[in-house]
């Protein structure tokens, strides 16, 4: 099993996304007017503010948030579980992407849903998505800080690693 594959110029994990569900979400998927859509690169802090969001809706009572795991309460658009959760989810909807601009969903542009971006520092972001890699057991570590900085600078987003399957 490959740990990539390639759509649209850019590497997504095999293990959370799949080339359909993508090409699905940028055609086919409903973007409503009383959404809410959290867009980030990848370990920018989008965890950090799901969490901050979740407490706003329920008044500061951590219940929820105790309860309901995050992908849950905020589920992915592009990615193989959150897809179908959102599909089938009734009234506002918080959901979160790392998609780029150009492979987010048409419907967004249509719609009048609440956009949070997130904007982080390109060096706080490496060293995060480093040590992130770096300490999974899903994937190889990245051979060093060197090649994980290259393979960055080239845009590419995550690491270039094999899936232990």
């Amino acid at each position: 099993m490959s740990a990539y594959f390639w759509f649209e110029g850019i590497p997504f994990s095999a293990i959370l996304y799949k080339k359909e569900i993508i090409e699905e979400s940028l055609d086919k998927f409903v973007i409503r007017d009383e959404d809410s859509v959290i867009v980030s690169y990848p370990k920018s802090g989008t965890n950090w503010l799901i969490e901050t969001i979740c407490l706003i809706q329920t008044k500061g009572n951590p219940k929820w948030i105790q309860s309901v795991p995050i992908w849950d309460r905020s589920p992915w658009i592009e990615t193989k579980r959150g897809f179908p959760i959102l599909i089938n989810k009734e009234g506002p909807r918080l959901m979160s992407s790392h998609l780029p601009f150009h492979l987010f969903p048409k419907s967004f542009f249509r719609s009048k849903a609440k956009v949070i971006y997130v904007i982080r520092n390109p060096r706080y972001i490496l060293v995060s998505g480093y040590f992130f890699l770096r300490n999974t057991n899903l994937i190889d570590n990245p051979e060093s800080l060197g090649t994980y900085i290259e393979w960055f600078l080239k845009g590419n987003g995550e690491c270039p690693v094999k899936y232990r399957g």
